[in-house]
């Protein structure tokens, strides 16, 4: 092949709060010849996610910062154009965490580089859905909720990327499932086309009382990912043995000094019979990725989960496009198309 340009976007900068264009830099790139066993992947989609927020930071995590001037970490869709290895050939698509750039040289051995069918489920769902926003939602509750038919499960981001798989997998397993969303738009959504029982706006003024309302007989699952004022709401009404999957809080994330935020631990660990919680990652769960891959892309395929992706053209703007998980701008999945292929 010809020597192709890459362009990438690298992190110029901490941010401090919330990320601003000025905390990345857009720098191109010429892409190495490959080596035996490497093949070339140009993505077509890229996933943004709120966990890349963490990324941005120095403080101490469960995963390594970015380093400044490094292109930023990302899941990534995509097509292999080019190959050195007996694994791929011209023309597969392949899922990989090639970040925030047009091209990315992966080694036919990494584990995070794995085919995937566009003829079962549209290419950008295996970034959601069916990728790891999916399975972060069926690890989180099956193993990590381990729900009994019966109960009551409370779902916050109702309407986002991992809650509203969540909501949905609670609604097959037989849960009394309870969104919690920002707005009567998603709220509406979440009920009429998702299927949750019942959805609570956080921004309503009586948003307390209206979620004691919806859990009648008190919650016994909450899955978190928001923190703050939704999490103090929900506290309130834990059943004896309530289970509180974590997988994290995003109204904390911008927070200029998170080791003085109030976070779920803090209120949980407050309480008198606080429920059974844990950070857990999706990764705590890797070995079992493909029995998760399988039944999700499946209940996609055959209609069973539904799911809503807004899809942003561009990488130049993904900083932009980054900002839209912090206010709320996006509907669903946020994921930004690239390139054609």
């Amino acid at each position: 092949m010809s020597e192709l340009s890459n362009k990438s976007i690298v992190l110029a900068s901490r941010p401090v709060g919330e990320p601003t264009a000025k905390d990345f830099r857009l720098e191109t790139s010429s892409v190495a010849p490959l080596k035996d066993g490497e093949v070339l992947i140009k993505t077509l989609y890229l996933s943004l996610d709120p966990y890349m927020r963490g990324r941005m930071s120095a403080a101490k995590s469960y995963a390594d910062p970015v380093a400044i001037g490094d292109v930023m970490v990302a899941e990534t869709a995509g097509i292999v154009v080019d190959s050195r290895s007996d694994n791929y050939v011209v023309g597969d698509y392949v899922c990989c965490r090639a970040g925030w750039q047009e091209y990315f040289v992966s080694h036919h051995k990494d584990p995070m580089t794995y085919k995937v069918d566009p003829g079962k489920v549209p290419l950008s769902t295996y970034l959601g859905v069916c990728g790891m926003p999916g399975r972060t939602a069926y690890f989180g509750l099956i193993r990590e909720g381990k729900p009994v038919a019966g109960e009551t499960l409370v779902v916050s981001a109702a309407s986002g990327a991992v809650g509203s798989v969540v909501g949905q997998i609670g609604k097959k397993l037989g849960l009394y499932v309870v969104g919690i969303a920002g707005g009567e738009k998603k709220c509406a959504y979440v009920k009429d086309e998702l299927g949750f029982d019942e959805c609570v706006d956080y921004k309503s003024d009586n948003f307390g009382s209206a979620l004691k309302t919806a859990c009648p007989n008190g919650i016994d699952i909450y899955f978190e990912s928001v923190g703050g004022a939704v999490t103090e709401a929900v506290a309130k009404q834990f059943n004896s043995g309530a289970r509180a999957p974590i997988c994290g809080y995003i109204a904390s994330y911008n927070a200029t000094d998170i080791t003085k935020e109030r976070t779920p631990f803090h209120i949980f660990g407050e309480l008198k019979n606080p429920p059974e919680h844990k950070f857990f990652l999706v990764f705590d769960h890797y070995a079992d990725f493909a029995e998760a891959n399988s039944a999700l892309t499946e209940w996609v395929a055959s209609g069973e989960i539904k799911y809503q992706e807004t899809v942003a053209e561009g990488l130049e703007m993904a900083p932009e496009y980054f900002s839209w998980l912090f206010s709320g701008k996006n509907f669903g999945k946020l994921v930004v198309k690239v390139a054609d292929e």
